[in-house]
């Protein structure tokens, strides 16, 4: 199958997280029911079953062995025959917190699991000051989901900065699409978001999506999440997006696209090795 649907769930999180699973479960069986043509993938956003910030992760936290949210993702997955990235919750092991994403095939078995590689640390003086390393250790590893239509590379938000870990992805596991949960705020999202969702599809020529939490406006002290949940092709276009609320992001994906343009703008048939050798002489 080259061609496939998915739907990006831009749901708001509260502090309440048998809440936030009951709206995650009501927005994707209501939106499956409202469609003549179901979606083949699911994706949920960064912290979807609690808010952002690191006064919630040990709260919050789930052990993989015991975990309500990873019970309700399966079996919304095995019930409607979805595949789900199951956005990121904090998990609790070998008494260390990872920020972690889960990806469920159609029998609601897990197939990829996914720890956030680069935390969340930052300091823009006046605006917003993060630390995600004081409470998260970071994961170590690459992570692709393998449906049954396409090969999809896993990452969570600051994963997408980092340029090298989405070309690993494309060169040595030969991904059809990369996804990100993300939680941007308003700070750093209006200046990246969108440019660096569109570059990473760009660079490797393959489809992309992002899937937010929508704007808590009602907590104007909280964590102020950016919205704006998108899907790209590989020539940096956006496909579908949204506002700030809440909202599901609906597109189709069509794999012939990248076939295509690796036809036209064969950049990833190069020889790596010939770049390498010129750099070295400079």
């Amino acid at each position: 199958m080259r061609k496939f649907n998915v739907a990006l769930c831009q749901m708001k999180v509260i502090d309440n997280k048998l809440e936030n699973l009951l709206k995650a479960k009501n927005m994707i069986e209501n939106f499956i029911k409202s469609q003549a043509t179901k979606p083949d993938l699911v994706i949920l956003p960064e912290y979807f079953n609690c808010p952002v910030g690191q006064n919630y992760t040990q709260i919050y936290a789930e052990e993989e062995s015991n975990s309500e949210t990873l019970e309700l993702l399966s079996s919304l997955a095995k019930q409607h025959k979805i595949n789900i990235v199951g956005g990121s919750i904090p998990i609790k092991a070998d008494e260390k917190y990872y920020n972690t994403c889960y990806c469920f095939n159609r029998e609601g078995q897990v197939r990829a699991r996914h720890r956030k590689v680069h935390l969340f640390d930052i300091d823009i003086p006046g605006k917003i000051t993060y630390k995600e390393s004081a409470t998260l250790s970071a994961g170590t590893n690459y992570t692709v989901f393998e449906t049954d239509f396409a090969k999809i590379g896993i990452g969570i938000c600051y994963d997408i900065r980092f340029g090298e870990y989405a070309q690993v992805l494309k060169k040595h596991y030969d991904i059809d699409m990369l996804v990100y949960p993300a939680a941007f705020n308003t700070v750093t999202g209006p200046m990246h978001w969108e440019l660096l969702h569109r570059a990473r599809a760009l660079d490797n020529n393959v489809f992309l999506a992002i899937c937010s939490p929508a704007r808590n406006v009602e907590n104007p002290d909280g964590y102020q999440c950016y919205g704006y949940s998108t899907v790209v092709d590989p020539y940096a276009r956006i496909l579908a997006t949204t506002g700030y609320e809440e909202d599901i992001v609906f597109s189709e994906i069509d794999l012939e696209l990248t076939k295509e343009i690796g036809e036209r703008i064969p950049t990833w048939k190069q020889k790596r090795g010939d770049m390498y050798e010129i750099l070295k002489r400079i």
